[in-house]
């Protein structure tokens, strides 16, 4: 019996194929979202209290990525979603962004089957509203964990009497269209480009968005393909672009192309890398600034108050050059759910996050890698400096990277944290908060430098974030802190 509190988190649901969960456990979760989340949403009562009459069925939009279990599992899926009485279209292979372009055209609630960056054997549903809204614990996925274990401990219920039925559509010229038309790159300065797909779905929507796969006219742009071929083994790398190993082939396929930059994609494309043209990576703290800038910019252009949003984790650099350029910035916790209810609560022209997720208003509130990499484009061929300039303006302070340390009891670990910052601090005032996990500062004083300490949701993790005016005192504050940490734990 499948204990789904394992595989449904907060944001979506991940797991092992089949030792976690399999096609029956993607019927009853298909069944649960079509109950708990689609019909509600599809007879919604208006605000002056009367039933709608709904033009049409209510319907899903289903898309996968390349993993060799995704088609039975959309199978299933499919199947428990319309013995619920609810329409689906399927449009095939596609990026999460993909998906999210089509919730929101389409005006329908959406599951990806991915795994993002995962290892082979996973896979997983990132679900969403009408409008790519997003669906986590507190706004749907609690009730479609409870509805789906009940029907994988006790039964599903009896069928619809008007099943739904299952429709077949192709976008992905359509999404390759839309993002063009957001950021037009058709006259930059030539540049050549190495495209990391990590055998992921880039590999589908980098050749239809750069290039002409899809019917678009060409861009001014050369573009060298690394690992573009689909295959859900990942034969050359692990799809994941945060761990500095898998962006050694793209950094020295730069150097050996003498290309003006990289690009690297995670598994489902919905995050993006860059490196510079020594193959140097660009964090996507500057990244956030660039984009940032650049839509800021715009919005202030069409005579709006421009608002910004950024986790927690972020560099400083992003709130200073943002808001002294006239942007309103909103800082937020970790995770995409926050980013994006955040995004629409304060109709935010864009959002960034320290793990290469950047969010559009025109993009419906939702993240993608795809169009991050268009601005970034656009901001390298608009102007005659190399990237490493242009990126050495957005990186002032020097960070850690996130550090996970294995701990045997995670309060007591943070507790020893808190008892040398914050209880008895050796070296000044510090402000802190508790947004999410610990955020001690000393940033308005000198030595400048700020920690975050997070515990992981699923396993006994910390994660901490360090950054510091210059190297020397980050190196110091980080080695402190986790020699607190890891007082009676190795590293992980």
């Amino acid at each position: 019996m499948s204990d789904l509190t394992q595989i449904i988190k907060a944001y979506d649901v991940r797991g092992v194929v089949p030792d976690q969960w399999d096609a029956e456990v993607a019927r009853a979760i298909g069944a649960a979202f079509a109950r708990a989340v689609v019909i509600p949403e599809w007879a919604h009562i208006p605000a002056d209290g009367e039933p709608a009459e709904p033009a049409d069925r209510p319907g899903i939009v289903i898309g996968q990525d390349m993993r060799e279990s995704g088609d039975a599992l959309v199978e299933a899926f499919a199947d428990g979603v319309v013995s619920a009485g609810v329409d689906v279209v399927r449009i095939g292979l596609c990026s999460t962004d993909g998906l999210y372009h089509a919730a929101g055209v389409l005006e329908r609630p959406g599951a990806m089957f991915t795994a993002s960056h995962n290892p082979a054997q996973y896979n997983g549903i990132k679900m969403c509203r009408a409008g790519a809204r997003p669906v986590g614990l507190a706004s749907g996925l609690a009730e479609v964990r409870r509805l789906a274990q009940e029907y994988l401990d006790s039964g599903f219920p009896a069928p619809s009497p008007t099943p739904g039925a299952v429709g077949h559509r192709e976008m992905l010229a359509e999404y390759a269209a839309y993002l063009r038309a957001l950021v037009d790159i058709r006259g930059i300065r030539p540049l050549k480009v190495v495209v990391d797909a990590g055998n992921g779905m880039a590999g589908l929507t980098a050749p239809a968005v750069l290039g002409d796969a899809a019917g678009l006219d060409p861009l001014p742009l050369d573009v060298v393909p690394l690992y573009w071929e689909l295959d859900g083994s990942f034969p050359n790398h692990e799809a994941n672009p945060l761990e500095p190993k898998n962006l050694e082939d793209l950094r020295a396929a730069v150097v050996e192309h003498d290309a003006d930059l990289g690009l690297a994609f995670d598994g489902d494309a919905d995050r993006c890398f860059v490196v510079d043209e020594h193959g140097d990576p660009v964090s996507p703290s500057a990244v956030t600034a660039l984009v940032g800038l650049r839509e800021v910019e715009r919005e202030k252009a069409e005579g709006r108050t421009p608002t910004v949003i950024h986790n927690l984790i972020t560099s400083r650099a992003v709130p200073d050059f943002l808001g002294a350029a006239g942007a309103r910035v909103v800082r937020t916790r970790v995770g995409h759910s926050f980013i994006k209810a955040e995004m629409a609560d304060n109709d935010a022209v864009f959002g960034g996050e320290h793990s290469a997720h950047y969010y559009f208003r025109d993009f419906f509130f939702a993240d993608t890698g795809m169009l991050a990499a268009l601005h970034v484009l656009a901001a390298l061929g608009e102007q005659p400096h190399a990237l490493s300039d242009l990126a050495e303006m957005y990186e002032p302070y020097v960070s850690s990277g996130e550090i996970n340390s294995t701990v045997d009891d995670v309060v007591a670990a943070r507790e020893r944290v808190v008892d040398a910052y914050v209880t008895n601090p050796g070296g000044g005032e510090v402000e802190v908060d508790e947004l999410d996990g610990l955020t001690v500062s000393h940033w308005d004083s000198h030595p400048q430098w700020w920690f975050n300490l997070r515990a992981s949701n699923t396993e006994p993790l910390l994660r901490l974030n360090v950054e510091a005016a210059d190297e020397d005192i980050m190196i110091k504050v980080r080695d402190d802190v986790l020699s607190l940490v890891r007082a009676t734990t190795d590293e992980n």
